[in-house]
This record gives C-alpha cells, structure tokens and sequence, in this order.
C-alpha cells in the first residue's frame, strides 16, 4: 500500500507539471484522457461520411453549398460554414474549371454544331428530333458511363450504351443502336451539348454518314438539353440511388432493366398524357391508321 500511494504519488505530481506547463486544468486534462473524442467530433466524422458520398456521388464537382443543401435534404441541421470546414479539412474541393495556359485568346470557341433545337422541345411526330446525353454511375468495381438517345417526341429511349471509359465510342453506340431501331427515312435531328464525344471526327462522320443533322446546346448551359437532363434525374431517383452496385455487370443489369422493362413501356409521363413512351407512340400511329 506505502508504494502504491507513492506512485500515485509521484504520477500526480507529473499530471500537475504537465498542466501547469499545457496551462489547462487538471480536471479538464482528467477528462480529455477519460475519453479523448469529444461528442462535437464524433459528430463531425459522421457528418464527413455523408459529405464525402455526396461528393463521391457528384463526380468530385459539387461544393460546399450544394452538399450543404443535400445534407439539409436528408434533414440534417448544420451550417454551411461547418460543411466547408470539414471539406477543407479533407481536401475534397469542387470542380470550379481549369486554368489557363499563358498566351493570348481571342474571338470565339469553336463549335461543332449550332444549337438548331433552341429549346423547341415539343415535337410534333417520330424521328424529328433526337437528344443524348451522357451520365455516370457509381459502383464498388469503379464508375460506369451511360449514354442514351430520347425521342423527343414521346421521351423513348431508343438508344443506350454502357461502358467503363467515357470515350467517343460510347456516344456513337448509343446513337448506333438508335439508327439501327427506328430506321428514320428523313433527315433527324440530334441534339447534344459540346462534350468532347459529341464534338470529335468520329461522331461528325458518323452524322454524316446516317443523315443526321447535328445541334449542340451552348456552353455550360444544360437547360439546352433540358429532357436528357431529366431522364438521368429519373433513373438515379427512382432507381440507382436506392441501389448499391457491387460490379459494373450488376449496374449494368439494372439500368437496363430500368429502361427496357419499366421505363420505356410501363412509367407513366405526365407529358404522355400519364402514358408510357410505346404507348403514347403506338396511339399516334393508330390515330394515323384511322385516319
């Protein structure tokens, strides 16, 4: 007992030293050492988490702000300051463009096409007017890209492609299996925005080729592409986002059956008059026979 309490002795007498020379209480050093992580931090690694999906989920573009606003969706009560501490503190930043080389510009930026669809996106009849678009999809195996062509006229999907690299091959195989569907006999008009896969030789020739008139919207703005837009929103609501993906095969399964056995003939569109895209179109081609 004597050599016990002198060690206990002697061990307070170095807590106290090491307080004094710290400047912080002996209570409060007593605590620290009781349990090191404060419920303050322990908070802030379980907000990191979902800060870290969200921006794992935007591709490494989104900024504090907008997953502030995702984190206040999902109903927690936090400040924007707070969000981007944490973000800095983690080295995750958004994607605000790239920097320029030293040199002189001047005059405008090529464009591979004008924007001919300016917006009209109520269409009249089949095979006018095709818009595409690009997405990506999170899976344990590493990303998928998704690319698909809509009707416009009754929002089909009537061409995709799935692949793990973002190349000009996935836009052509999309658009591809969409000639090869609908067989249009007049000249159609696809619109797209000014990716790199949009603007290269290979989809140029490719329009050419298949009499297919290119429209790209303007630069950076993505209400020019405004249904393909849509349709992505739709699929990662209604489907990828319930959904984790272990592999690229099981993303790929159900996107697509998402779009063949639910989206294309079954999901009801408030533009199809509550009607799903084949059956909106099968009524217009019915209302062309009885006629």
């Amino acid at each position: 007992m004597k050599y016990a309490f002198i060690s206990q002795l002697s061990t307070d007498c170095s807590v106290r030293r090491l307080c004094l020379t710290l400047k912080v209480h002996a209570s409060g050093y007593c605590a620290w050492l009781a349990e090191p992580t404060s419920a303050r931090a322990k908070d802030d690694q379980r907000l990191l988490c979902l800060i870290k999906h969200s921006w794992l989920e935007s591709g490494g573009v989104y900024g504090y702000r907008k997953i502030h606003d995702y984190l206040r969706e999902l109903g927690e009560q936090c400040g924007r300051h707070r969000v981007a501490r944490l973000m800095r503190q983690e080295g995750l930043r958004s994607q605000t463009g790239y920097r320029r080389r030293p040199g002189r510009y001047g005059g405008k930026l090529p464009v591979a096409s004008p924007n001919h669809l300016e917006r009209r996106f109520n269409v009249t009849e089949p095979n006018k007017v095709w818009v595409t678009d690009i997405t990506y999809i999170r899976t344990y195996e590493g990303w998928l890209f998704l690319s698909v062509v809509l009707d416009l006229f009754s929002r089909q999907v009537i061409g995709w492609s799935m692949k793990p690299q973002m190349t000009s091959d996935l836009a052509i195989d999309a658009l591809l299996m969409a000639v090869w569907r609908r067989k249009p006999k007049q000249e159609v008009m696809i619109h797209s925005d000014q990716g790199s896969q949009f603007s290269s030789g290979d989809w140029q020739s490719f329009l050419k080729a298949n009499s297919l008139l290119g429209s790209m919207s303007r630069r950076g703005n993505c209400h020019d592409n405004a249904v393909a837009e849509s349709f992505f929103q739709l699929l990662k609501r209604e489907r990828i986002r319930r959904k984790i993906y272990s592999t690229r095969q099981d993303a790929r399964t159900d996107v697509f059956d998402y779009i063949e056995m639910f989206y294309n003939p079954k999901r009801r569109y408030g533009f199809n008059n509550q009607l799903s895209p084949v059956k909106f179109e099968k009524r217009y081609f019915q209302s062309l026979e009885s006629v």
